[in-house]
């Protein structure tokens, strides 16, 4: 078997659990490696792995109603699990990257979902691990699932380091020079998705501003119930119950976006968070404003019908199967699993139209003359499964890419 066949994942919290669950789906990888970093029996693993409250049984998942449970411990001294047919090797309880045994069980490509190594410069010897401890470990390509994040004051990126989102620059990906490659972030998937068409034509291409919030599901990042904020925390709202509260907060995929999208910097985009009490999917509202030329009637060329045009021609044409258009009024448990970077929600897209009045310097007009200008501003609702439909899927997408490329 081609050591290009195994996948090795670090990590097993949300994004890390379902990125199993993704990839027993397709038939990029025939054995898998999953390191929890932390000790657990292999029953209370395959427990774990194969029931989630969000999503249900993984045998539904994989095999439909009438898919049944196919899990068992197959080899308690090599910690082998059989999982719905799959041979899955579950390590001891070391995190640190360069202690696991990529290169024994031939490991090239490795997913670290643990959130705890985010510095793209730090050495593999680093006190507690690093992203490059992978590679040290015998890992061709690391895919990471949250953006790089350094504490470093002079930080610069690697030039082996990349951001990509699957639909948008992944055909960036060079195996010769890039190791170390990050899948941003949910919000930046789908944001990201949501811009693209809009930056790709002629009428929709020169913005004014551009500005989002998202209202986002919880993570384990929140407390269930209130707790004590850690030394020096900023945001004590993020100690509150995720339960029980709607959280201001705070997100970094206008920041990210812009490594994805370069033209995205000239525009000043701005992004904020709201946390509410659900379990997964998210939604953009996207705020845009643009200089908008008139028709012969006097409209503006910039409507919610023309918005609409723009998303139900991606959907159908070079964006299919990553923007999907709805016409359906639709609430969030409806887009649960939904497998999109972001669906939007045409019912709800709007249009206003007015004019900036902008005298004209008395250089250029002896009498200071003023003009109307008219501005349209859009706003665009788009959902997205912040765990499963959206995120996850894309970053599988990434990650079989990265493994047919190396």
């Amino acid at each position: 078997m081609s050591p290009g066949r195994t996948l090795g994942i670090n990590g097993l919290g949300r994004i890390g659990k379902l990125t199993l669950w993704y990839h027993l789906a397709q038939s990029e990888f025939d054995r898998f490696v999953l390191n929890p970093g932390r000790a657990v029996t292999l029953e209370s693993i395959a427990q774990y792995l194969t029931k989630d409250s969000t999503y249900g049984s993984l045998h539904r998942y994989l095999c439909g109603q009438k898919g049944a449970r196919d899990v068992a411990v197959e080899d308690r001294d090599e910690g082998l699990l059989r999982v719905q047919g799959r041979k899955i090797r579950v390590l001891g309880p070391s995190r640190n990257p360069s202690e696991l045994p990529w290169r024994q069980y031939g490991v090239r490509v490795v997913v670290d979902a643990t959130g705890a190594f985010l510095d793209p410069a730090a050495p593999p010897d680093t006190e507690g691990g690093s992203l490059r401890g992978h590679i040290h470990a015998g890992a061709q390509a690391v895919v990471v699932s949250s953006p790089f994040k350094s504490k470093h004051p002079n930080f610069s990126m690697p030039e082996d380091a990349i951001t990509l989102l699957h639909g948008i620059n992944h055909h960036l990906y060079d195996p010769r020079a890039h190791r170390l490659l990050s899948s941003a972030s949910c919000t930046t998937t789908a944001l990201a998705h949501m811009m693209r068409p809009l930056l790709d034509r002629n009428l929709t291409r020169s913005m004014i501003t551009a500005g989002m919030s998202t209202v986002h599901a919880a993570t384990n990042s929140q407390p269930v119930l209130d707790s004590v904020p850690k030394p020096g925390s900023k945001d004590l709202r993020k100690t509150r119950s995720a339960l029980d509260n709607i959280i201001i907060t705070s997100t970094n995929a206008a920041k990210t976006l812009e490594e994805v999208m370069p033209e995205i910097a000239r525009i000043g985009f701005m992004a904020d968070s709201v946390r509410v009490p659900t379990s997964t999917v998210s939604l953009i509202i996207l705020n845009l404003t643009f200089q908008t030329d008139t028709r012969a009637d006097g409209s503006p060329s910039i409507d919610r019908d023309s918005i609409n045009a723009i998303y139900r021609e991606a959907a159908e044409g070079e964006a299919h199967g990553l923007v999907k258009y709805t016409e359906e009024q639709n609430v969030s448990a409806d887009i649960i699993g939904e497998d999109a970077a972001v669906v939007i929600e045409a019912s709800e897209t709007h249009t206003r139209t007015g004019f900036i009045d902008v005298r004209l310097p008395d250089r250029h007009n002896a009498r200071g003359q003023t003009i109307q200008i008219p501005v349209t501003h859009v706003k665009v609702f788009g959902w997205y499964d912040n765990e499963m439909g959206s995120y996850t899927f894309r970053l599988g997408e990434l990650t079989s890419h990265v493994a047919r490329s190396i």
